[in-house]
């Protein structure tokens, strides 16, 4: 991803943007369509690279600088955040501030994406400047939501004057438009039971896979909303059922580590619960393990996750982690794991997966 400054602000490109879909809003369904989308949906594709010749490093050369304008918009979870309008009238999330949150979710979006998962793309940027931008602009929003005041502040911004944020995370949404029903957003991986091959879904390896990769990751925080189902059809012709449901990793900044970005907690994280009966569960996690229950994974899941994780070599792995920025404080009190251990870690759980004895037959 190159930054291109035009005119005094920073342009993102990529160099494998996917054609434009609608991101912004979701379709709300009935309860019944959702659930037959869930039964019709893919969770992985094969990428337009292959792994092995995958680059996690920093791309382009250009300044990491980017400019933005303010949006008032309602903001949920505890990880600050605030909207943000491109010069080229993208809309992009903003995540700042101290925490593991974001380089935790700036690797594991890349290597999903990289091994053929779905993932909202994250650029990490050195400098941002937002015009518009109150001081603390997460609390503000939050004090103006309570309130109910949003268009009361609206008028008082100075889209003349900025603050400046370091190392933030901009997030541009995975390309599809989100399904929804009534009252229910996202998925919860015990519906991915519903997930059937004979309806057109993805095959039962794929499904455990997903299952495995986020045993891998130590995707602990997966409440429905932190899923997302959406429609890869562009156009989604009104009146129908979308032709082509894919459920994705939404919210994925809670990994490596039950505490994220734990190296030692990311070391003793359970994958299996039974080895030998290749059970798996989330129980030993937070919120003993969320909406993660516990399932059995298929031998062809297993081999199908297994072989594109070994694919990915020291080199690539190295720059994952860099380029995510595990190595680097995020706070004066942060004593950071070098890259070498966070890679050594990795092969490990890689081999907690791949060897051992076949899945028994199911």
């Amino acid at each position: 991803m190159a930054l291109i400054t035009l005119g005094g602000f920073a342009h993102l490109r990529s160099a494998d943007d996917e054609t434009t879909r609608s991101t912004s809003d979701a379709r709300t369904v009935s309860k019944t369509e959702r659930i037959e989308a869930i039964a019709r949906a893919q969770v992985w594709r094969e990428p337009a690279i292959p792994v092995a010749r995958a680059s996690f490093a920093p791309a382009g050369t250009g300044p990491n600088t980017v400019d933005c304008r303010f949006r008032i918009s309602e903001l949920g979870g505890t990880t600050p955040k605030f909207h943000c309008l491109l010069p080229s009238d993208v809309e992009v999330r903003v995540k700042y501030g101290p925490g593991d949150e974001i380089p935790a979710e700036a690797a594991a979006t890349r290597l999903l994406a990289a091994l053929g998962f779905g993932a909202d793309r994250i650029a990490l940027v050195a400098l941002l400047r937002c015009f518009g931008c109150p001081k603390e602009p997460f609390v503000t929003m939050k004090l103006l939501e309570a309130a109910r005041a949003q268009n009361v502040y609206e008028n008082v911004i100075n889209p003349d004057k900025h603050e400046t944020f370091e190392w933030v995370a901009m997030e541009h949404k995975f390309a599809a438009q989100p399904i929804e029903a009534e009252g229910q957003e996202g998925w919860a991986f015990f519906e991915l039971e519903k997930v059937d091959a004979a309806k057109g879904g993805a095959p039962r390896a794929h499904v455990d896979a997903l299952r495995l990769m986020a045993l891998f990751l130590a995707h602990w925080d997966n409440k429905s909303e932190n899923q997302r189902l959406v429609c890869l059809a562009n156009p989604w012709p009104d009146g129908r059922p979308c032709p082509e449901p894919f459920l994705l990793l939404q919210d994925v900044g809670s990994t490596f580590g039950p505490k994220r970005l734990d190296l030692e907690g990311w070391a003793r994280a359970p994958i299996w619960d039974d080895r030998a009966n290749c059970t798996v569960s989330m129980r030993d996690f937070p919120y003993d393990g969320g909406t993660f229950g516990s399932a059995r994974i298929s031998e062809a899941g297993r081999q199908f996750l297994a072989t594109r994780l070994a694919a990915v070599d020291d080199r690539q792995l190295t720059d994952l982690f860099s380029s995510a920025r595990f190595d680097q404080p995020r706070s004066p009190l942060d004593r950071p794991s070098p890259v070498s251990d966070w890679v050594r870690v990795f092969k490990q759980r890689v081999k907690t997966i791949s060897d051992g004895p076949l899945c028994p037959a199911q």
